[in-house]
């Protein structure tokens, strides 16, 4: 039973009350001046009380909201409560916050209004939280768009070649004419090896993503290989009648990096600036020294690029033109390809257009490092021989080799190829086979697929050691499989090379022929 001891005056109570609530609880007269203000309104807004009570309530008020002071008065004056109003308001340290208004009449005796009481609750962290997610939300759906719209362009641009390809090949097949052979093998080779771009595209991409792309790093001549570049894309220019220049100016200092990553920089700068520039347009290139830097700039008189896309320029599968409307093909990774290896290189990349049909100017940026006296890095020369195809002309005659996959097609091109330049050649489409052909045929070299089905390249090459004279023969893994790991594993294996499907087969040859050297050397 309670004591009259125990009961707490109403007034007491109600002050306990308001001063422990999480809401500032405020209230006001009609001429917005403050009553009353308790220690969740000093918390909330960062005003004690004696910097508040006499002042007006519009303290608070953003300069953009000071008109919703008066609409409130107007509604509280007409007798009507503002329920859970959302609005800003600004706090003495100058922050904004969001805060939810709950604001109702203060009536006297007689009934008359005569102020107002206003619980304000700050939702700050609710609306960030709600804004966040709406950021997400969006991210997810732009991000959904542009898979949705890779995949279509990917559909269109894989297909694109297999039509010109299947299409020829039809045509031969139901005119072989001489003329008709001499204009469709140029067409066939040329969508080939467009193809074959677009998927070293999509493995770079990936590499690059997972961290497992690697460099081989060496003291690199810039002009050598911007050189090269320009030499590799002058048919192109040379198509569409554009102007291909060049001007290198005399550089003093080193540039460390991957010779082939650094000519890949440069030529899909130079194709992105060709494909973008009208008919007797102008490409230039040129390098030059810039403080510790070395750079390297592509300009050219083409279409530019607009301000609000200059920032999306190396973003993954952005194109200015995208859609079924657009003017160009492509994946759009060949810009974000050279973005992530100029940065791996330690360098930067950066762009710059006056607007549409402005041109545009690529500018790549490498540390130079101080020319040292230390003797260069020694290439291994039974290295140096196998990839160096071009120092004499290649001659395979009377050389064995076993050519082993499971893909007839495949298989028959390879042989007939290398039977051409005058090799001996055994085919075998399984492991079982290909040991028995390697007994029976002795060869100088093995050719071998990865993927086979029941028995794969590596179990094959593992038991062919085992074989009288199998330690000796040099074998190649010629093969779809193009990941990094993929040639890691092959070469661990025992592999002397790794070569990519689908290959150039004046290489192949030329391998064929430093292989089958090593084993007379």
């Amino acid at each position: 039973m309670s004591r009259k001891s125990d009961f707490i005056p109403s007034e007491l109570l109600y002050e306990a009350i308001v001063d422990s609530s999480d809401d500032a609880i405020i209230s006001k007269n009609l001429k917005s001046i403050v009553m009353s203000w308790n220690k969740s309104a000093e918390r909330i807004f960062g005003y004690s009380s004696e910097e508040m009570v006499g002042q007006s309530i519009a303290k608070l008020f953003p300069a953009n909201r000071l008109d919703e002071e008066a609409q409130i008065l107007a509604r509280l004056e007409q007798g009507e409560r503002v329920d859970h109003f959302e609005t800003q308001r600004q706090r003495k340290d100058g922050k904004l916050i969001d805060v939810s208004l709950t604001i109702s009449p203060i009536r006297n005796a007689a009934g008359a209004i005569v102020g107002a009481s206003k619980i304000a609750r700050d939702i700050t962290e609710r609306k960030e939280a709600h804004r966040a997610l709406a950021e997400a939300l969006e991210e997810l759906k732009n991000a959904d768009r542009m898979k949705a719209e890779f995949l279509a362009t990917l559909s269109h641009e894989l297909r694109t070649p297999l039509n010109a390809i299947l299409g020829w090949v039809q045509i031969l097949r139901e005119e072989g004419s001489v003329e008709n052979f001499i204009h469709a093998v140029p067409i066939i080779e040329r969508n080939v090896r467009i193809q074959s771009q677009l998927i070293e595209d999509l493995l770079d991409m990936s590499r690059i993503e997972t961290g497992k792309i690697s460099l081989d790093i060496r003291r690199v001549e810039l002009p050598t290989v911007v050189g090269a570049a320009i030499e590799t894309v002058r048919p192109a220019a040379m198509a569409k009648e554009i102007r291909l220049t060049s001007a290198f100016a005399s550089m003093t200092g080193i540039v460390m990096g991957d010779k082939d990553r650094l000519q890949q920089i440069v030529w899909n700068l130079l194709t992105n600036a060709i494909k973008f520039t009208p008919k007797e347009g102008r490409v230039h290139v040129t390098i030059k020294r810039v403080n510790s830097h070395a750079e390297i700039c592509v300009t050219d008189s083409g279409q530019g690029i607009s301000e609000e896309f200059l920032g999306q320029v190396f973003d993954r599968f952005r194109q200015a033109d995208g859609g079924t409307t657009r003017r160009s093909g492509g994946l759009g990774l060949g810009l974000s390809i050279v973005k992530q290896l100029t940065e791996l290189h330690g360098g930067n990349v950066r762009v710059a257009s006056d607007g549409l049909d402005q041109g545009a100017t690529f500018i790549i940026s490498l540390p130079l490092q101080t020319a040292r006296s230390e003797p260069e890095e020694l290439i291994d020369d039974e290295r140096r021989a196998l990839f160096d195809v071009a120092t004499k002309k290649p001659d395979v005659t009377g050389i064995r080799v076993l050519v082993v996959d499971d893909e007839e097609d495949s298989i028959e091109i390879v042989g007939r190829i290398l039977e051409r330049k005058g090799a001996e050649v055994r085919t075998a489409r399984s492991m079982v086979k290909a040991l028995e052909e390697f007994t029976r045929f002795s060869p100088q070299v093995l050719i071998t697929d990865i993927g086979m089905p029941e028995h794969d390249g590596y179990e094959l090459l593992a038991r062919l050691r085992e074989l009288p004279g199998g330690r000796s023969v040099p074998a190649v893994a010629l093969t779809a499989m193009a990941r990094n790991e993929d040639r890691i594993r092959a070469l661990r294996a025992g592999f002397h090379l790794h070569i990519v499907k689908p290959v150039d087969f004046t290489e192949l040859v030329a391998v064929v022929q430093n292989l089958a050297a090593l084993q007379t050397d």
